[in-house]
């Protein structure tokens, strides 16, 4: 497994001091993830942070394991994601790395990204009329100036999902939008998607692409008051 990182963050480097300025003991975040849902979420959420994609190889990833469940793969996944970024870091102030990856299971097949409209296509005609279980898993490393090995903490969270029994014509509809290609499970609840999702038990975000509730319970197991990550401003 590959874990070497590829730093790219695009808001400001936790190595930078210049931009760290005057709060260099505040706790930096950085999102292992180039999702703008993940990033929406978070500034929702009130937490400044930046900006670092991993290079993980998913598919690589996923064939070595080849027997674990949905909730193990989308772990795996998240841990690489999250260790790929942190452990190429070298931060002047105590700093938390997100990684999350999500996967929908339908009777414990991962599905993952589509990729191309016939997959998505076939997708939404198995899962039309029917509940899917929607997992996110999340790993978070803690950094800290002077110490070697990160402090790590994960969690995986799972929302049901009851897709409405849309026809032929609507699924090819929403496909020919593109919006189903890139998105885990083929489907989006907070967009052109949610049209076709009749409700969801449990976890809203977590579906749309990582749960803050879970980031607060891990931070915390870090021993890092998620109120003391919100905007200076808040």
């Amino acid at each position: 497994m590959n874990f070497g990182a590829d730093i790219s963050v695009d808001r400001v480097n936790v190595n930078d001091t210049s931009a760290l300025g005057g709060a260099r003991a505040r706790t930096q975040v950085v999102l292992a993830s180039a999702s703008p849902a993940r990033r929406m979420l978070l500034d929702s959420a009130g937490v400044p942070f930046t900006v670092s994609a991993s290079n993980v190889d998913e598919d690589a990833l996923t064939a070595h394991h080849p027997h674990a469940s949905v909730s193990e793969l989308v772990g795996l996944l998240a841990e690489a994601k999250c260790l790929n970024i942190a452990l190429g870091l070298t931060p002047l102030a105590p700093t938390l790395v997100i990684g999350c990856d999500s996967m929908l299971d339908v009777d414990g097949i991962a599905l993952g990204k589509p990729g191309t409209a016939q997959n998505a296509i076939a997708r939404w005609q198995q899962m039309r009329g029917r509940s899917a279980v929607l997992r996110t898993g999340h790993h978070i490393a803690l950094i800290s100036p002077g110490i070697d090995e990160p402090a790590v903490v994960s969690e995986v969270v799972s929302t049901v999902v009851h897709f409405e029994d849309v026809d032929d014509a609507e699924i090819e509809a929403y496909v020919a939008t593109g919006e189903p290609l890139h998105v885990a499970g083929a489907f989006t609840l907070d967009s052109l998607g949610s049209a076709f999702i009749r409700g969801v038990e449990g976890d809203h975000a977590n579906v749309v692409g990582l749960s803050i509730s879970a980031l607060r319970r891990l931070t915390a197991q870090l021993g890092v008051r998620w109120t003391d990550l919100w905007h200076p401003n808040a």
